[in-house]
């Protein structure tokens, strides 16, 4: 089984944490981590994939033109995305820089997709997904691999 990581990063920040996201997705037997950049995602990623983990840098409180363009391109498979797992990330560039509403912006997206939306599990933040100002540090890094492996066993509960 196949989960999907998908982000746009322009500093890195956003990548870093995309990584580690993956690296939690690899901690669940029998699920693949498939990390690609936002504009390399093609059709057949989001067929084959049984969840969606996507992150972005915070644009004016929402996501990233480049990620939201991905979901507007793939709008026409809605009815085949009905019922995977997707969950959201974002990273910042100030404290109060709306990490919140951009993991809002894509959740929503995926709502739209038919898709079954989780957050943080409780051991990390337990909140609408994992999201960091600047660079993540350690902490962030953690909570990211939860997210990740979070969203892999749920797709596998549901797909297996």
């Amino acid at each position: 089984m196949k989960v999907l990581v998908i982000y746009h990063s322009l500093t890195g920040n956003t990548e870093e944490l995309a990584k580690e996201v993956a690296k939690g997705v690899k901690e669940v037997d029998g699920v693949e981590s498939i990390l690609k950049r936002a504009e390399d995602v093609k059709e057949e990623d989001f067929l084959e994939a049984k969840a969606i983990i996507a992150g972005s840098p915070v644009y004016f409180g929402s996501m990233a033109s480049e990620l939201k363009r991905v979901f507007e391109k793939f709008v026409h498979l809605r009815d085949k995305m009905e019922n995977k797992v997707g969950a959201a990330f974002a990273t910042s560039g100030d404290e109060s820089g709306g990490k919140e509403t951009t993991i809002m912006s894509i959740l929503q997206a995926m709502l739209i997709y038919g898709m079954i939306v989780v957050g943080d599990p409780m051991d990390a933040t337990g909140h609408y997904g994992t999201a960091c100002c600047g660079r993540p540090g350690d902490e962030a890094k953690r909570n990211a691999r939860k997210l990740g492996k979070r969203v892999a066993e749920v797709a596998k509960k549901i797909w297996s």
